[in-house]
């Protein structure tokens, strides 16, 4: 696992959009836009069971993310990791809520669709560039 340095804790606490990408099955990318934080060293990333991203990861657990800096495009962010925890359940469900708080100030979540239950992905990062 790579440490975070505390400029990139820092991009991952504020309101950066970030992408992830995961493999589909015949070996092609696929790329998401997605809401992130930071816990310590690891990053995560919520989304709804049963997407293409979440199937991918379930498959296999590599992932990438990417990020420009809000205020600054020309700084940005590349994470490649795993995805060593998979969370359901109501930690997932607050998780979400929690994101859509910190993104949009909104809560909780108001973009559920019935029926719908939430993912939580513990991400380690394994390299990380930045240009900070």
């Amino acid at each position: 696992m790579t440490t975070l340095t505390d400029a990139v804790r820092t991009r991952l606490a504020d309101t950066n959009f970030w992408h992830i990408a995961t493999i589909n099955e015949d070996g092609s990318p696929q790329v998401s836009p997605v809401w992130a934080d930071v816990d310590g060293d690891h990053v995560l990333v919520n989304t709804a069971i049963g997407r293409r991203k979440d199937r991918n990861v379930r498959r296999d657990p590599r992932v990438a993310l990417s990020a420009a800096d809000k205020d600054n495009p020309y700084l940005n962010i590349e994470i490649r990791g795993r995805v060593v925890r998979i969370i359901e359940g109501q930690e997932a469900e607050d998780s979400i809520d929690e994101l859509c708080r910190k993104y949009t100030g909104e809560f909780p979540y108001p973009w559920r669709k019935p029926g719908e239950r939430r993912v939580l992905y513990v991400i380690e990062p394994e390299t990380v560039q930045a240009r900070l």
